[in-house]
């Protein structure tokens, strides 16, 4: 049954633990030590840098299954990602070894029915080892890149949360087997039962990751991406316009040659005038046209007039 207690910053964190003791194990996962007394949730995260906001989202969401989707953006996708690696180094390094041993005291080595259960436990751990290395060779590299400004077109969560799915259904068909199947004498039936006990305690922790992963992790993700991606549109619209501006200026000769338009010159006039040849009028007033997308002699009296090249009182109306 579910603690329906929402916790908040300001609840001493000795209060969480005494509450729900398995949340032991996701401090060691945000990298929050041990001794700290009698201080709040957010002190102690301040203290050791853990976005407070991020860590109560997963307290909450793994104790009562709460998750605040109209806030997503607001959590910490780097102390996510912290969170997620300490996870997959605890259960890869820790845990199924853990597991592993325990089996192996509680089975006879010379049981071919005992070596066959370690074959099916190894197996499964394989399973879950491939699972988790995709993620730290893919996924979470990705997400480094995007928390360091960077979007790709080649990757994005959804490929993510389509792979991503519950890896413990053999699991649960592996405890089964040793409960129903596995015949012991009173000793190793301790060992065996202590064994069963942790694999239920891990086939409970597997779901719970899998659960932040799908529930709080992919959604944070994907809001980052949108965020990126929207602010890199707005960057490529500020490039095509600082482009645009830039191909609207003018140099002063074109302007020269505005000038002699707007006093209604021919372009031998404005040939002579200027020292140059009629073709290098033609080609400057073409340059202008296609600059200022203005073609008219009237057109460029105003664009003349607008940007103080001449005045006005001297422009014959």
């Amino acid at each position: 049954m579910k603690d329906l207690k929402m916790y908040e910053a300001n609840d001493k964190m000795i209060t969480l633990i005494s509450d729900n003791y398995n949340l032991l194990q996701n401090l060691g996962n945000f990298g929050i030590s041990l001794g700290f007394g009698d201080k709040t949730v957010q002190e102690v995260c301040e203290d050791q840098n853990v976005d407070t906001h991020t860590f109560l989202a997963i307290v909450n969401f793994t104790i009562n299954g709460y998750k605040d989707t109209d806030n997503i953006g607001s959590l910490s996708v780097a102390t996510l990602l912290h969170y997620l690696k300490a996870c997959h180094d605890y259960y890869l390094g820790f845990q199924l070894p853990f597991v592993r041993k325990e089996l192996d005291q509680a089975l006879d080595d010379n049981d071919n029915l005992g070596r066959l259960i370690l074959k099916l436990y190894d197996e499964y751990s394989h399973e879950i080892q491939q699972h988790m290395h995709y993620e730290e060779k893919t996924v979470f590299p990705y997400v480094e890149m995007l928390l360091s400004g960077s979007v790709t077109e080649d990757y994005n969560v959804e490929t993510f949360s389509k792979y991503h799915g519950h890896t413990d259904l053999k699991f649960s068909e592996f405890k089964n087997i040793l409960i129903k199947y596995l015949p012991s004498d009173k000793l190793r039936n301790n060992q065996l039962v202590a064994a069963i006990y942790d694999i239920f305690n891990n086939e409970e922790w597997l779901r719970l990751h899998s659960e932040v992963e799908d529930e709080i992790f992919i959604p944070a993700i994907r809001e980052l991406e949108r965020k990126l991606r929207q602010s890199d549109v707005s960057v490529r619209i500020s490039k095509m316009i600082s482009q645009t501006e830039k191909s609207e200026e003018l140099s002063d000769r074109e302007k020269d040659i505005i000038i002699c338009v707007v006093q209604g010159m021919t372009n031998k006039e404005i040939a002579d005038t200027l020292c140059i040849s009629v073709n290098t009028v033609i080609t400057h007033r073409r340059n202008i046209a296609k600059k200022l997308e203005i073609h008219s002699p009237a057109g460029l009296t105003i664009y003349a007039i607008v940007n103080n090249l001449v005045d006005i009182s001297k422009v014959d109306l």
